[in-house]
């Protein structure tokens, strides 16, 4: 794959920004839009913008039909058993706390444990610490090695014949550890435990087979994979979802309604309470086809060689720490790291004056700040329109910086 020519694809990385060439490292927060999921989302708007599913004219049917053929697309795209196992939701959080407050409402009890690990974003700890906190549960930590990954010997002394949730993400949004989800949900289901992926920062960056998985969820956002904001999935396997009841209760999801009962539409819409996100779903679809287009396996190799060329460029400047695994192999595409003496937040605005988008903060992953040790962290993220020209100027802006508050100080 040609990254220059992919470039030219996303509209918004043709500008300057404080002077200088836009070079975009962010991706892990949010990725940039092709023009093609641009233009499939104008369309809806401009030619087929109707409500699905309850009306029979003209407009309602295309809507309908775009909407229904975007939940196709993802069933594919992950090789989902059923396209009734495919729901739309706002996104991995939205996701997530459904799973968390449905099954783990109806499942979890008094005495019962939760296992996650010290890296998951919050959006995969929270919910599970107040179900635990609701239910009575245990919540447990699986350790981590100095590194920033998981041992499967560690998960097997963690989790128990009491645990009935692990909840682990696929790839880390700090660290960049990969995540070894097929093997933990074997030992999980040895259990007899529920495997829930967070895969916010792995369905746009490699293939995800959830039957190869055997994941009993996933949950993924649409807006990092070159879709639209406020799109997400959730995928469970059937049985199971048609034992959940629906948190969102309202118009569309019903299949009758009396004075003092009701009942519910089959899966997936008894999910999706109210008017859906059509057009993002639309533009989910879109995303999903120029990334098939592209190839998952040619995105997963570009990203890999740019986060190893990132490693030895940023390796080279002193007082530079970097976080997570050494081995590239073990690594997503990003590079987290803090400069000695140099509040992050001074490293993203300097970088910013250079046209350089980079992250700073705790990344939502507030345990893992702690457990670095650290407050916060700066973050480089690449993604498939990035190349090594961006992370060479990446390299030289936090040369710039270093110098800039060495003579401040």
């Amino acid at each position: 794959m040609n990254a220059n020519e992919i470039r030219k694809l996303f509209p918004i990385l043709d500008q300057e920004v404080n002077g200088h060439p836009l070079v975009y490292l962010d991706s892990a927060a949010t990725s940039q839009k092709p023009l093609s999921v641009i233009e499939a989302v104008n369309q809806y708007y401009r030619q087929d913008n109707s409500n699905v599913h309850r009306g029979v004219h003209t407009l309602g049917t295309r809507a309908t039909d775009k909407y229904e053929g975007a939940r196709d697309k993802v069933r594919k795209f992950i090789n989902a058993a059923s396209r009734e196992e495919i729901v739309f939701t706002r996104g991995t959080t939205a996701s997530l706390n459904m799973i968390a407050s449905s099954f783990g409402n109806d499942n979890v009890k008094e005495g019962d444990e939760i296992v996650i690990s010290f890296m998951e974003h919050h959006s995969n700890l929270i919910p599970w610490q107040q179900l635990a906190k609701r239910k009575g549960a245990t919540l447990k930590y699986v350790p981590m090695q100095e590194d920033g990954t998981i041992l499967l010997d560690d998960i097997r002394k963690t989790v128990t014949d009491q645990t009935k949730i692990v909840a682990i993400a696929l790839v880390s949004n700090v660290l960049g550890t990969m995540n070894p989800i097929k093997e933990i949900a074997k030992i999980a289901h040895e259990h007899h435990a529920y495997m829930v992926v967070d895969g916010a920062q792995g369905a746009p960056h490699m293939k995800v087979d959830v039957q190869d998985l055997d994941c009993d969820f996933l949950a993924f956002s649409g807006h990092k994979m070159c879709g639209p904001t406020g799109i997400g999935v959730m995928y469970g396997k059937k049985k199971l979802l048609e034992e959940m009841e629906p948190v969102e209760f309202g118009g569309e999801m019903i299949d009758f309604v009396d004075l003092y009962d009701s009942t519910w539409k089959e899966l997936p819409w008894k999910f999706e309470g109210g008017t859906p996100i059509i057009a993002g779903a639309i533009g989910l679809g879109a995303a999903i086809d120029f990334l098939e287009e592209i190839g998952l396996d040619n995105i997963t190799n570009h990203e890999h060689k740019l986060a190893e060329y990132a490693m030895n460029r940023l390796s080279e400047i002193n007082g530079l720490t970097i976080y997570g695994p050494k081995d590239p192999a073990k690594r997503a595409g990003l590079v987290t790291f803090n400069i000695e003496d140099v509040h992050p937040h001074d490293v993203a605005t300097v970088l910013d004056a250079e046209g350089i988008a980079v992250r700073a903060g705790h990344h939502c992953a507030q345990p893992l700040m702690k457990w670095l040790n650290v407050s916060a962290t700066a973050r480089a993220s690449f993604y498939l329109y990035n190349t090594e020209e961006d992370i060479d100027r990446l390299a030289l802006g936090l040369v710039k910086t270093k110098e800039y508050f060495s003579d401040v100080l």
